[in-house]
């Protein structure tokens, strides 16, 4: 069952830091966003692998989108 990493705020992403198949732990940093002119990182709320990432650089976020999935 996937998990999602899901954007804290409103945001433009800046950097991806894991890409899809890629291992991640628990508190790893997934995405970096720019919100507020401060650097954010979303950090993965499960270990496993990356399963897919929704998001590239320069996009604008919503609060609660969905960035990338965790399996």
């Amino acid at each position: 069952m996937a998990t999602s990493v899901v954007a804290p705020m409103l945001g433009k992403v800046l950097k991806i830091e894991k890409n899809v198949g890629e291992s991640v732990e628990e508190d790893d940093v997934v995405v970096v966003l720019e919100a507020m002119k401060m650097e954010i990182p979303v950090v993965a709320p499960v270990g496993g692998v990356v399963k897919a990432v929704m998001v590239a650089p320069g996009q604008a976020v919503e609060a609660e989108e969905t960035l990338a999935e965790i399996e």
